[in-house]
Order: structure tokens, then C-alpha cells, then sequence
């Protein structure tokens, strides 16, 4: 059993939660001006496991002829067997059904719309197969996390919580571009339209600065359209420094430091991020 989840876990990579749940988080607490009350807390973030998992077991299922034919993702655990295909799919169904169950606990509105948040987080699989702008697409599901942190608590679409949403849109993009930049050479070969394998790594770079750039923007304005006070902006002057140091770490001749720009710099982005709000909310 143990052996099990754990190769679940590393199917789905369920550290890379840190990506979008601080946000959800933030989002909720922001609706609430506070803490939002216990159930709506623990069932929001059983919904946002549950349909990020859902999301990354349905791209390993759709991507495993491409990472059994890359060099970098060949240890897998659906190409190496660890996992069967009927396991991922029946892993499948229980995420989408506990996610389901969560929002409906949560309100009307939540419930009415997890069906359309299951079948975007699944799509963003196919956008690599025939556009460049592919990662925009996978910032857009990551979009949707603190919209849903409002909403859990208050189910109304408010502009702070869409500026942010925008803000982690541009941010997920933007150090998605940076990642794919390791499989430019493969990209290109098996016809994928990853950002670098198309527009060419140099051009690549700067899309991912001007993405990064907006993410800033968006961040800034989010706290400014909520009201945030100065802890806010202390954070959000960290994290502009920290995108921008990431940027500084990559260039198109040296590609080595990928993983520390990619997973490190911006774990540390959505951490900071987290802490910066609920300080500035519970503080001030």
C-alpha cells in the first residue's frame, strides 16, 4: 500500500502542489477577509489535490508514447510499468469523483462548475501537439486556483481575485517556457510546439520575461484592487526580485541551472506569496 502511494505521488509529482495551492489559499482567505471556517478550508484543499492529480495523471496518460520516446522522462512510473493503465484510470475516476464530492460540499456554485474545471484541466494536455502558446494554456488552468479560493467561501468572480489569477497565469507560463527548454532538440524532432522548439530558445527567453514581467503587474494590481497593505508589498517586491534572479540564472548558452529556476526559485515565489498575504491580512 505504501509502495503504492508513493509511486501515485511520484506519477503525479504531488510537490508540485506548492504551484498552485498557496493561491487557492490566498484566494480564500482573501474572501473571507480572514479565516474562512474549518470545513470550507479542508475541502478546498482536498479539491485542489484532487483535480491536480487528476489533471497530471490524465497528461501521463496522454503523453506516454512521448515520454517512453524521451530520454528524460523514460523512468516515469506509466512507462516503466510501475503503473498500469487501468490503475491510472481507475486513479482517474476516484479523483475526479472526490473533487466532485468536495465542491458540492463546499457551495452551488463550486458544484455547478467542477465538471468544466475537469475537463480544462484535462485538455491543457493536447495544446503542446499543436500550438506554441501551449504554455499559456497550462498557466490558464493554474489560473483558475485562486478564482476558486474566492469562490469557495464567497461565489461571486470579483477583479482581485481575476488580476490574481491572471498574475499566477503569466507566472506558470512564464518558468513553463524556461522547463521545455530542455527538450528543444526532442520537441522539435517528434513535432511539438513547445515555445523554444518553435520560435527558437533566444525568443523563447524573452517571451518568458515578458511573461514574468506581467506576472508582477498583475500581482501588484491584485493587492491594490483588494486593499493589501505594506507586507503585501514587501512580498511582492521579494518575488519581483526573485523572477527577475531567475531569469538571470538561464541563458540561451548555458542551460544547466533549469531546475533550480524551474522547481527552487519558484517554489519559493508561491511560498513567499503565501506568507506576504496572510501576514499582511492578519497583521494589519
Amino acid at each position: 500500500m505504501g509502495r503504492s502511494v508513493s509511486v501515485l505521488s511520484r506519477m503525479v509529482k504531488i510537490e508540485h502542489s506548492v504551484f498552485a495551492l498557496p493561491f487557492a489559499f490566498v484566494g480564500v482567505f482573501w474572501a473571507a477577509r480572514g479565516w474562512p471556517g474549518l470545513r470550507v478550508f479542508v475541502l478546498l484543499t482536498v479539491a485542489m489535490v484532487l483535480i491536480r492529480s487528476f489533471a497530471m495523471a490524465f497528461n501521463r496518460l496522454a503523453d506516454m508514447g512521448i515520454d517512453a520516446a524521451n530520454p528524460r522522462t523514460r523512468n516515469r512510473p506509466l512507462v516503466t510499468g510501475e503503473l498500469t493503465v487501468w490503475q491510472t484510470r481507475f486513479f482517474l475516476l476516484a479523483c475526479a469523483a472526490g473533487f466532485l464530492a468536495a465542491c458540492w460540499g463546499l457551495n452551488d456554485l463550486c458544484f455547478y462548475l467542477a465538471p468544466y474545471a475537469l475537463l480544462w484541466s484535462a485538455g491543457y494536455s493536447f495544446a503542446k501537439r499543436f500550438t506554441p502558446l501551449c504554455h499559456y494554456v497550462l498557466g490558464s488552468v493554474h489560473f483558475l486556483a485562486p478564482l476558486a479560493g474566492w469562490i469557495a467561501f464567497d461565489p461571486q468572480v470579483t477583479s482581485p481575485a481575476v488580476l490574481l489569477g491572471l498574475g499566477v497565469l503569466f507566472w506558470v507560463a512564464g518558468f513553463d517556457i524556461l522547463y521545455s527548454c530542455q527538450d528543444v532538440s526532442f520537441d522539435r524532432e517528434h513535432g511539438l510546439f513547445s515555445a523554444p522548439s518553435r520560435l527558437g530558445i533566444p525568443t523563447a527567453l524573452v517571451l518568458s520575461t515578458f511573461s514574468h514581467v506581467n506576472t508582477a503587474l498583475f500581482f501588484g494590481l491584485a493587492g491594490w484592487v483588494y486593499g493589501a497593505g505594506w507586507i503585501y508589498y514587501l512580498a511582492w517586491g521579494l518575488i519581483s526580485v526573485i523572477l527577475l534572479a531567475e531569469h538571470m540564472l538561464i541563458r540561451k548558452d548555458d542551460l544547466s541551472r533549469i531546475t533550480m529556476a524551474f522547481f527552487t526559485l519558484n517554489g519559493v515565489v508561491a511560498i513567499a506569496f503565501l506568507f506576504g498575504a496572510l501576514l499582511d491580512l492578519f497583521v494589519l
